[in-house]
């Protein structure tokens, strides 16, 4: 049910009673109370960042990651969420995204739990690094198998929650800029290619899901630094410049700098868009 009843926008202002003092919807349209999410690789990084702004918006997140037990980071992080109150909540649960059968009993629990499930975000992904012509078939398996089938299990599972529970949903796909094009100088076919598989499995769910009111986009960050990439960073120091002059903006993105258009994809205010893939780059693939 949308966090909004009634009319909005310019029709709200046209209904609206003369003498009436109205108050804004806008961010309640961006809000999410009682709605239920859950995040992979939602234990550092982009992941966290994007479970705290949805506990943030009021959802009751559970984030999914590998670790058998949350790290100090995450604890205090969900130890915030709860000073926040309303409703709002951040829990760990420990799952291999690579093991489907896995998955979907952990998320089955989450749904069977709270009784619903309204927001995917799949954000667990891995990055390696070979030359193309000697990428080891092993090591190309494994950043396939967390970056697309660890994705398309997370979505799954979520989605059948969703069917469940007769209340659509979103699913958003964490893809890459690297999925639409290749990262001058890297040697990173596997990454690049899973990123591209990301992208257009997010167009297919949405187009079998969208008659069950089941949304499903993709996001493509540019360049952010992450403790993923500040390992590449932290061997090669002369990468953050490199990185930072290949958009127009001149720097580095922040990992909070995706909290605003998740946020808004896992809410009602983007309920017209599906199928879609949404570039957070600082503009590097618009040279």
């Amino acid at each position: 049910m949308s966090q909004v009843q009634g009319p909005i926008g310019v029709d709200r202002a046209l209904h609206s009673a003369p003498g009436t003092t109205p108050t804004p919807t806008i961010f309640k349209e961006f809000s999410l109370p009682d709605r239920v999410a859950i995040v992979s690789g939602g234990h550092r990084g982009l992941g966290l960042e994007m479970a705290l702004a949805l506990a943030e918006a009021g959802a009751r997140v559970y984030a999914l990651d590998l670790p058998p037990s949350p790290s100090e980071e995450f604890i205090n992080v969900s130890r915030f969420v709860e000073r926040l109150g309303e409703g709002r909540s951040l829990s760990y649960v420990s799952v291999d995204v690579t093991d489907q059968k896995q998955v979907w009993e952990k998320v089955a629990e989450i749904g069977n739990k709270e009784g619903r499930m309204d927001v995917c975000v799949a954000a667990a992904g891995i990055l390696h690094e070979a030359k193309c012509l000697d990428y080891e078939a092993e090591d190309f398996q494994r950043v396939m198998s967390v970056n697309v089938n660890g994705v398309l299990y997370t979505a799954q599972a979520a989605g059948r929650q969703m069917v469940k529970f007769g209340n659509g949903g979103s699913i958003i796909l964490i893809a890459s800029m690297s999925g639409s094009i290749t990262n001058r100088d890297h040697t990173w076919v596997a990454y690049n290619t899973s990123k591209s598989a990301v992208l257009q499995m997010a167009r297919s769910l949405a187009c079998e899901l969208g008659s069950k009111q089941i949304r499903v986009n993709s996001l493509s960050p540019g360049h952010i630094y992450t403790k993923m990439t500040a390992a590449f960073i932290d061997k090669q120091p002369e990468l953050a410049d490199k990185w930072a002059s290949s958009n127009p903006l001149g720097r580095l993105g922040r990992p909070d700098e995706l909290r605003g258009v998740v946020t808004w994809l896992a809410s009602d205010a983007s309920t017209f868009c599906t199928g879609s893939d949404i570039i957070v780059s600082g503009g590097h693939h618009s040279w």
